[in-house]
C-alpha cells in the first residue's frame, strides 16, 4: 500500500512540475516576443495552444478537392494538401461540418478553399469557398 501511495504522490508531483514548467515557457515567449509574435515568427496563441484554428479565427484557407459529399453523415471527404499550421500531411480525410448549408455548395470534383478547426480532437469544416 505505501509503494502505490508513494508512486501516485509522484506521478502527481510530475504533473504538477511539468504544468508549471510548460506555463513558464509559454510565458516567456510572450513575453520575449516583438510585438505579438515570438522570437520563431509564430504567435504567442500558436505557442501556447491556440493552434488547432484555422479559416474563420485567422483567415487562413487550405485547398484541396472535395471527394465525396455524404448529406446524411453530414461529412465530407477531401484531398488536400500539407496544412503547416494544423500539423497536417497531405492527404484524403474525412471532415465533419459544423454547418450542414456548406454540403449543398459543394460536389466531388470541386477543386476549393476550406478552413477548419479542431473541436474536441476531431477536424470540423467550418468553411468553404470555390475560387
Amino acid at each position: 500500500m505505501k509503494r502505490i501511495e508513494t508512486f501516485l504522490f509522484i506521478v502527481a508531483l510530475a504533473g504538477s512540475v511539468g504544468a508549471q514548467q510548460a506555463g513558464a515557457q509559454g510565458m516567456t515567449q510572450v513575453q520575449t516576443g516583438a510585438g505579438s509574435m515570438t522570437d520563431s515568427g509564430k504567435s504567442p496563441m500558436g505557442q501556447m495552444g491556440g493552434k488547432g484554428m484555422m479559416g474563420e479565427a485567422d483567415g487562413t484557407l487550405a485547398e484541396g478537392e472535395i471527394r465525396k459529399v455524404d448529406k446524411e453523415a453530414k461529412k465530407l471527404t477531401i484531398r488536400h494538401g500539407a496544412i503547416p499550421n494544423m500539423d497536417m500531411p497531405p492527404m484524403t480525410m474525412v471532415y465533419p461540418v459544423r454547418d450542414p448549408a456548406i454540403l449543398d455548395q459543394v460536389k466531388a470534383g470541386d477543386k476549393v478553399k476550406f478552413g477548419m478547426e479542431k473541436v474536441g480532437g476531431a477536424y470540423v469544416v467550418t468553411r468553404i469557398e470555390r475560387p
